[in-house]
């Protein structure tokens, strides 16, 4: 593999990083969610508790999209998947549930902190899954060039 900006020394801290803090938050999410929110959920209303319920489960689909992504980032520095099987359509970040900010407002502030986590970091690791998508930023005005022509004709 050729060395570049998203095989640098640099570039896997980041993403070890990112994989430590998303496993940290799925921990966090999946033990409140299960068990220590059962309180919080339970005083809420009938229709409260099934936003409750449905934000939980966003939650997790964005930790694991996140969490998928990051090991496959993984694997390709560990020489396991070549940067181009790790750029195949499947591999990329999974699109993020979306949260409306009025229904999260009505959640405990628990679930609210851990929703926003979630959405903060998925919208973090979506600019690098895009930054990657793009290539590399030091590529020749020429090859630009060509591959302009080469989409005109």
């Amino acid at each position: 593999m050729q060395a570049s900006i998203q095989d640098s020394p640099v570039q896997r801290r980041l993403i070890n990083s990112l994989y430590v803090e998303a496993m940290v938050l799925a921990d966090d999410a999946r033990s409140y969610f299960d068990d220590g929110g059962r309180e919080e959920r339970d005083s809420l209303s009938p229709m409260a508790r099934v936003t409750f319920s449905c934000e939980s489960l966003k939650v997790t689909t964005r930790l694991m999209h996140v969490i998928a992504w990051l090991l496959t980032q993984r694997a390709m520095f560990a020489g396991e998947l070549r940067s181009g099987d790790a750029m195949h359509p499947s591999r990329r970040l999974g699109e993020a549930p979306q949260t409306d900010p009025t229904v999260a407002a009505e959640l405990p502030m628990r679930a609210q902190r851990l929703v926003g986590a979630s959405v903060e970091l998925h919208r973090r690791v979506a600019r690098l899954d895009e930054a990657q998508a793009v290539g590399p930023a030091g590529e020749s005005p020429a090859r630009q060039m060509l591959q302009r022509l080469a989409l005109s004709f």
